[in-house]
């Protein structure tokens, strides 16, 4: 879960993997939509929006443009291309598809979605106080004035609410466009909260409230008595990214699962980008954590005075059970985020020292392969090896030889090569996890100083 990645605008490239793409500004007035300015993002691969396999056919230099205002965030849509003919495959019915992408929130004519600037400049003003205030002159979650907060609300809605889901509508073409691998909530079941961020701009007509993000959660039944808070999609517009709006709505989450006595807040697959800011949230909160904190001391003294070279199993310096429930408990910090941070919080308690970081990219190393290939060093017979692919990307494949008894593996399984590729696949991953940790724990101790 995240934003997705822009496709590269390489020709050659788009012509191979026979891409379809449309340029998506947001436009926040008339002006700019007239102008042809607003926040450019393009290009967005909109393949997957078109029948079953993905493909648009009957066009020659075919361009979308998809404009999205911010105000009230309708769309218009402009189709232009050189030349259409049915090639035996017949001919996307194009504005059918687009329509059903973006439904009632797509206007036809360019004149009335100009009009929406006018017509609807207050609607977020309105909406938001049919929502419940939850913070007001929210400061950004990084705690500096990177942005002008001093008239920021956070607000939180209850789908079934006719309001919450008319304005959760609104912004579906922002979670389709933008929001990694993510499809529509339902906004009948109450089950669904949405959080937005807003903020308040003077206007000679009347204040306006402009919409700088949302993020959408999920409350679970978890037996016997209890509900799991679950993070599903969250999208800071990019206007308004890198200013601490998208770390705001977080605290603003984690803060609602400790009032509200929820099991955990856990967090649906999320990209690089949201994790590391989960990072930077979660592990000064644990720092601040007794029982953490006295773990934490245990474990990094073994790895400072233990030789994990000649260790004959993986190194097993997890934290205990009772801090595992502690955390849950005072925090809402799941088990899996916690082991996540727990590797940070070692990297920090240890200063970081050279002579000690032998033994902590052993305990990395350890981590690394019990999560990607078995839960020790032997492996259970389990193999990663390469995988060509159309795609130019990196891929790998793991799988267990039929040949393979009692967790042990045939020698002879996997050649030299194959060997030697599983071994630099395993030390790029732990370069990459070490660097990630090093980047957060500096993050973390700067701020903190």
């Amino acid at each position: 879960m995240g934003q997705k990645h822009q496709q590269s605008t390489d020709s050659t490239s788009d012509s191979k993997k026979k891409r379809r793409v449309a340029i998506a500004p947001i436009v926040g007035s008339k002006d700019e939509a007239e102008a042809g300015t607003g926040y450019q993002i393009d290009p967005l691969d909109l393949n997957h929006f078109f029948d079953d396999d993905g493909k648009i056919y009957g066009y020659q230099g075919l361009k979308i443009t998809i404009w999205v205002s911010s105000v009230s965030f309708h769309v218009y849509t402009d189709i232009t291309f050189e030349s259409s003919s049915d090639r035996g495959k017949g001919i996307t019915d194009l504005k059918a598809a687009l329509q059903d992408m973006f439904a009632e929130n797509i206007v036809e004519k360019k004149d009335d979605f100009f009009q929406t600037f006018t017509t609807e400049k207050h609607y977020i003003s309105s909406v938001v106080t049919k929502g419940e205030l939850l913070v007001q002159n929210a400061a950004d979650g990084n705690g500096h004035s990177h942005a002008d907060t001093t008239d920021t609300q956070v607000i939180r809605f209850v789908m079934g609410d006719m309001s919450a889901g008319l304005l959760y509508s609104r912004l579906v073409p922002l979670v389709l466009l933008l929001v990694d691998g993510s499809n529509p909530i339902d906004v009948t079941d109450s089950c669904w909260e949405m959080y937005v961020i807003v903020q308040k701009i003077a206007d000679p007509e009347g204040d306006q409230s402009r919409l700088l993000g949302f993020a959408a959660a999920y409350r679970f039944y978890h037996y016997p008595d209890t509900l799991r808070l679950r993070l599903s999609q969250i999208l800071v517009l990019p206007p308004y990214q890198q200013k601490g709006y998208g770390r705001r709505l977080l605290e603003i989450l984690n803060n609602a699962a400790m009032s509200e006595s929820v099991y955990d807040l856990t967090v649906e697959e999320p990209v690089d980008s949201l994790q590391r800011i989960r990072y930077y949230i979660d592990v000064p909160r644990l720092l601040t954590c007794s029982a953490v904190q006295s773990a934490v001391d245990t474990a990094a003294t073994h790895l400072k005075e233990a030789n994990l070279s000649k260790r004959t199993q993986s190194s097993q310096l997890f934290p205990p059970l009772t801090a595992v429930n502690e955390v849950r408990k005072s925090l809402k910090i799941n088990k899996k985020q916690f082991l996540k941070c727990w590797e940070i919080l070692l990297y920090i308690a240890l200063n970081p020292v050279d002579k000690y970081m032998e033994n902590y990219r052993i305990f990395i190393t350890d981590q690394v392969k019990a999560s990607v290939i078995g839960k020790d060093t032997g492996t259970k017979g389990k193999q990663v090896i390469d995988t060509p692919n159309d795609f130019g990307e990196d891929a790998f494949v793991m799988y267990k030889p039929q040949d393979c008894e009692d967790g042990h593996v045939d020698v002879d399984v996997l050649d030299e090569d194959q060997k030697k590729q599983q071994e630099q696949q395993l030390l790029q991953i732990v370069d990459e996890r070490v660097k990630e940790i090093q980047l957060v724990a500096q993050k973390v101790s700067t701020t903190q100083a």
